[in-house]
């Protein structure tokens, strides 16, 4: 079976090596990028499996990575899974509105995040 590729967009260093400890455990090819104006060429290069994408970046924001993920026809089959501390249900509406394929609000549990890696990736990219 191929290894899947998890992009991570997330600027906050703490998070993120929280995060890419959890990601790499499951068995995940990771990578991570911190600003999100490095996020879309980051993506269109890597064309990873999934973006777990965090909403308050520097430069653009998740959501704005969200929309241009989905306008690009070659990166249809990528996952968007969203997270934000700012977790109310305009955020996670608006998200999903976007296109993401899942939103967490942070804090959330590590298997809350770990079973959303896994449904996402589990259900390819026709899902």
């Amino acid at each position: 079976m191929e290894e899947k590729t998890v992009l991570l967009v997330e600027d906050e260093d703490n998070i993120a090596l929280a995060l890419e400890h959890l990601i790499g455990r499951q068995g995940y090819r990771l990578r991570r990028v911190a600003d999100g104006d490095l996020a879309m060429a980051a993506i269109t290069e890597a064309q990873p499996d999934l973006v777990v994408l965090d909403v308050m970046l520097p430069g653009s924001s998740g959501y704005e990575i969200c929309q241009s993920i989905r306008r690009d026809a070659t990166l249809a089959g990528t996952k968007v899974l969203m997270m934000t501390a700012r977790g109310g249900e305009v955020e996670r509406r608006k998200g999903l509105a976007l296109g993401a394929d899942a939103f967490l609000t942070k804090p959330f549990a590590t298997s809350d995040l770990t079973d959303q890696i896994k449904t996402l990736l589990e259900e390819g990219p026709d899902a």
